[in-house]
């Protein structure tokens, strides 16, 4: 399982995301990233970005992806088009990553049921701020 967030603080603002992977075992492993300036639906698709690398990197064949981002889970499933140009190219790079898998799936989730990858996503925004990183 790959749980995913993408979290600006203001919308364009500072922003990081986050996944968490799990395995079928128990074993998780959680990654986050500073994305400097982005706004809520970028910062989605760089935490989708990020949890598909590292997925591809560990071995992983098939994944079911949880995202709070309906607008996300809607456009990845085919259901809603991707029409924003600051959207376009991001989805794209993941459509580009999505073959290397043998069945990836996409999962709408409540809020709350996130709450750690959303976390996780805040700080790196936290600390990138303590470091000095600009975006």
């Amino acid at each position: 399982m790959l749980r995913i967030d993408g979290a600006p603080r203001g919308n364009p603002g500072p922003a990081g995301c986050a996944v968490i992977l799990e395995d079928g075992d128990g074993r998780r492993e959680a990654h986050t990233r500073y994305l400097g300036r982005a706004t809520n639906n970028q910062a989605e698709y760089e935490a989708l970005l990020l949890g598909l690398e590292r997925a591809a990197a560990l071995g992983y064949r098939r994944l079911e992806v949880r995202s709070d981002s309906e607008l996300l889970v809607r456009q990845m499933t085919g259901a809603y088009r991707v029409k924003h140009p600051g959207l376009v190219p991001l989805h794209r790079a993941v459509s580009r990553l999505l073959p290397g898998f043998e069945e990836v799936c996409f999962t709408h989730v409540e809020r709350e049921a996130n709450a750690e990858a959303d976390r996780l996503a805040n700080l790196a925004i936290d600390e990138a701020r303590t470091t000095g990183s600009r975006g």
